[in-house]
Order: structure tokens, then sequence, then C-alpha cells
């Protein structure tokens, strides 16, 4: 992919210009969410898309993320989603509800609504993992997955959402 960042070769992004998207971030892990969202409108800026046309959300975790996705795509804002966040293993089953059903609900919504929603939600089993796959220098993962639903989001018809700015 053309990047900014530690280069994974020169593959061509898509180029959404004139696309609205969203960026929903879990807060759990905050400095770890400003990395993902970092990447992600790194990536969003190499597929052309206006800053104007990003906008960012916050919830409190990853649990809470596929309710806000579901509510970002019934506003008819956006033409895409991408959702971050990071759920790291415990001492307790904890980790094994958070990441499943945060990443099944993010699908279902996906699926349901047709609208691409990027997943950023890291589940490593320590810190020093996430951190390691949000630094943009190292794993970028938010490039990756903002790169993900403006590939899928150029599969499908024309802008329809983004006339409501």
């Amino acid at each position: 992919m053309k990047r900014d960042g530690a280069g994974h070769g020169e593959a061509s992004v898509p180029n959404c210009a004139g696309r609205r998207f969203a960026i929903v971030t879990a807060q759990f892990y905050s400095g770890l969410g400003e990395a993902l969202i970092e990447g992600a409108r790194r990536a969003l800026r190499d597929c052309n898309v206006d800053a104007h046309d990003v906008e960012s959300f916050s919830v409190p975790g990853c649990f809470e993320l596929p309710l806000a996705c579901r509510n970002l795509v019934e506003s008819n804002r956006y033409d895409a989603i991408v959702a971050l966040g990071a759920v790291v293993r415990g001492e307790t089953p904890h980790f094994d509800y958070v990441a499943g059903e945060c990443a099944r609900g993010i699908m279902d919504v996906q699926l349901s609504s047709g609208v691409p929603i990027g997943f950023g939600v890291l589940t490593t089993d320590t810190y020093e993992q996430a951190e390691q796959r949000a630094d943009p220098k190292r794993g970028d993962k938010g490039y990756h997955a903002a790169i993900a639903a403006a590939t899928l989001l150029q599969m499908t018809s024309p802008p329809s959402r983004a006339g409501f700015r």
C-alpha cells in the first residue's frame, strides 16, 4: 500500500474522494485509541478523503462499538465506518465475552446494513502487544482498518449518503 508509515509495498489505495467516514473508538485504553485514530486518519488522507468528511466519535469500551456503529449507519450520514479499540486478556473470562461479542456485533451491523465497517479492534494477550499493533510505525492497525473500509466502499455503488453534510 502507498502510505506514509512503515511501508508494506506500493499497491495503490482506493480513491474515496467525496465519501464520508465515521471513526468510532473505544476509550477504555485511550492511548491505544489515539494511535489507532492517527493511523485511520492517515489512511483516509491517502484515499483522498477530505478531513471535513471524517467525523470521530468515542464510546466507553469495545462492548459499546456495535451499537454505536448501528446508530451511525442509521443516521445515513456516512458511507463507511472505522471501528477502533483494544481488548486485552486479563485473569478472568471477560476478554472472551467482550472480544467475541464486539466482533459479532460489528459484523452483524455490517451485514445487515451493507455499510462497510473496518474492524480495527485489537485483541491481544498483553498491553504491550496492543501497543505494538496500534503504533503507526509498527503494526499500524488503525491504518489497515480504514483501508479495509475504503476498499469495501469502493466496491459499492456511487455515494448515497455523502449529500447529507
